[in-house]
């Protein structure tokens, strides 16, 4: 059973391969895409009513937000640490752009909602980046590909991977909109990075921090909770370290 909504502006989907009644999966998976548009409405930055435009008007102090507000701010601000910088989710002229941890972070809470609805055999897919449950039955795992961002007819490598998380980030679609957060301008020594991690939420964030760093940090990130990474450099050399399930 394959589900698809568009959530952040994005296609999202859900494919569940779980042997169980159809009414708990329908439950299950519905509950999932409300926990996504929840968390869409929350930290929304083109909705008046957002938590975050509050906070961007300066209407709400950081610290006075929900608890996911802080949270996400509390892992923002984490990343800023371990990258010297290089991450920042605040913005040089002030507010906020927590878009580089929201929707790996969603899309985890999306996962653990699942699996509290009885859910193992899933696959949930935020707009490229995966996170994915128990292998179906009689296979490895689930292949994710990777796409190039020179040839998106292409694949740079497919990954079959299980209980984990892929997420990629890049200019090739929403143009230069990772920046450097020591320097302000956009970074640009990288043209996609991709990293394996064990919940989407580190992966999501650990992908922008990445592509934020440039070639130093695809060996950073597997000593900040990647188990792989792969990515491909400007000039188009392929980068990678640590474990890497590629498929077979």
């Amino acid at each position: 059973m394959t589900t698809v909504e568009t959530v952040m502006g994005i296609p999202m989907s859900i494919d569940v391969r779980d042997d169980l009644p159809q009414a708990q999966v329908a439950e299950a998976v519905a509950a999932a895409f409300a926990s996504l548009h929840a968390a869409d409405r929350r930290f929304s930055r083109h909705r008046p009513d957002s938590e975050l435009s509050a906070l961007d008007r300066r209407e709400l102090a950081p610290g006075d937000g929900s608890a996911d507000v802080r949270e996400v701010l509390a892992i923002g601000e984490r990343m800023r640490e371990a990258t010297g910088g290089a991450f920042d989710v605040r913005l040089p002229g002030g507010g906020f752009d927590t878009d580089g941890v929201v929707k790996g972070w969603a899309a985890e809470r999306a996962a653990r909602v699942l699996r509290a609805h009885g859910l193992r055999t899933f696959c949930l897919n935020a707009g490229g980046d995966v996170v994915v449950g128990a292998a179906p039955d009689g296979s490895p795992g689930w292949n994710v590909g990777v796409r190039s961002p020179r040839h998106p007819d292409r694949m740079l490598a497919v990954l079959t991977v299980a209980e984990a998380a892929v997420a990629t980030s890049g200019a090739y679609e929403r143009g230069e909109h990772i920046r450097d957060g020591r320097t302000g301008a956009p970074a640009h020594e990288l043209a996609s990075a991709t990293v394996f991690a064990g919940d989407l939420t580190t992966a999501d964030v650990l992908a922008t921090a990445v592509f934020a760093l440039g070639e130093a940090g695809v060996a950073w990130a597997t000593g900040h909770g990647a188990r792989g990474v792969l990515a491909l450099t400007a000039d188009g050399r392929l980068l990678a370290a640590g474990d890497l399930p590629l498929a077979r």
